[in-house]
């Protein structure tokens, strides 16, 4: 795993805990090695989750004859490079949202790794979401039949204070983007999952804070310049029909992941958000008049998506579960040799959004998103 800190620590978690909770696991990872630029802080962590040993060189780790797959869990800017080194090696690839700085760069890791025979995946781990999973299967069953509407939003509120240090998200030339690729990438891949593919879009954004304090710098140190979005907002249009609303924002107070969503039908409406991840509201016009209205199912059911594995009915899980149930899906298709999905051909397609996005706002009209299949806008 190249990687070690909050993405790193969710994939350590995950490897170590998947075994034990689903024993049908046709093979079981073995942690090899951890790396991270950091040595004595990259040591520590090896320690703590049981890797077998570290490095601060990932091209040496990639090359381990030893290394069967490798998780990529570092700032956007170098996830190129590593998948690349990674297929060449032909190394199975898990790779951290989002893909690649641009649909280019997408397109050529997809094939790339294509061309190398891996299993490779994108980890939007919220597909991973029982109660997501589940909108899923409702909306494959045709319990909302026509989709009409799509609205989504990710909303936090860690940047509300002008004093945060200018990290690595809030630079461009590491980051990519702000809000569009760190939580609307995440909106469109479930825009994708749930509704379809997104053919067109026009976007705007703002950045509320220009400038902050370095993480190196003292008190009273001049500061550097933020270059990302602090909010993004997008109108989209699918190639089924549906329109869609998608909103992302760093600076909604009191909003800590409120990943949420919207689906509305012919035949009934979803509602779901992270920060109630067990629930699922779900409203069908197939109850009579005097019932109708949105009901919640809790889903801790044996019967609902990967929840077999852990607790009694009603005993909740957590986001940390995600990277599990994540971790599981991709060992299977590594160990019987099938597709993995979202694979980097779906990274390629969520950044292609993302493209046409950024263009939108360069431009300040509609965009029609490269490779998809409607008309102009």
């Amino acid at each position: 795993m190249i990687g070690y800190r909050l993405m790193g620590k969710a994939h350590s978690h995950a490897l170590h805990d998947v075994a034990a909770f689903f024993p049908d696991l046709p093979a079981r990872p073995v942690k090899r090695v951890l790396c991270g630029r950091d040595a004595a802080e990259v040591d520590q962590i090896a320690a703590r989750w049981g890797w077998e040993s570290w490095t601060t060189d990932w091209r040496q780790a990639v090359q381990r004859p030893d290394v069967d797959a490798v998780i990529v869990g570092v700032p956007n800017h170098l996830h190129y490079e590593i998948c690349l080194a990674a297929a060449a090696a032909a190394k199975h690839t898990l790779c951290e949202k989002p893909l690649a700085m641009t649909a280019g760069q997408a397109e050529e890791m997809a094939a790339a790794a294509e061309r190398a025979g891996i299993r490779h995946g994108v980890a939007f781990n919220y597909r991973r979401v029982p109660a997501v999973t589940l909108a899923r299967r409702l909306i494959q069953q045709g319990r909302l039949g026509r989709l009409y509407h799509f609205r989504a939003s990710y909303l936090q509120d860690w940047l509300l204070d002008p004093g945060y240090p200018l990290t690595w998200r809030l630079r461009r030339e590491e980051a990519g983007s702000g809000t569009l690729g760190d939580l609307v990438s995440h909106s469109v891949d479930l825009a994708r999952f749930l509704v379809g593919e997104i053919t067109a879009v026009v976007a705007g954004d703002a950045t509320f804070v220009r400038e902050r304090p370095l993480p190196e710098g003292a008190p009273g140190d001049p500061g550097g310049e933020v270059t990302v979005d602090d909010t993004a907002a997008l109108l989209v249009r699918f190639a089924g029909g549906a329109v869609g609303t998608i909103e992302a924002s760093r600076f909604s107070a009191g909003r800590k992941s409120g990943n949420a969503f919207e689906i509305y039908g012919e035949r009934g409406s979803l509602r779901f958000d992270l920060e109630r991840m067990n629930e699922l509201e779900f409203y069908s016009t197939g109850d009579p008049p005097e019932e109708r209205g949105f009901r919640r199912i809790l889903v801790t059911e044996a019967s609902h998506p990967y929840l077999s594995a852990w607790w009694p009915t009603g005993h909740i899980i957590g986001w940390e579960h995600t990277f599990v149930h994540q971790i599981y899906d991709f060992i299977q298709a590594v160990a019987t040799r099938t597709p993995f999905d979202p694979d980097f051909a779906a990274g390629a397609a969520c950044q292609r959004v993302l493209d046409a996005a950024q263009r939108s706002l360069q431009q300040r009209r509609w965009v029609t998103v490269d490779g998809g299949d409607g008309t102009e806008a």
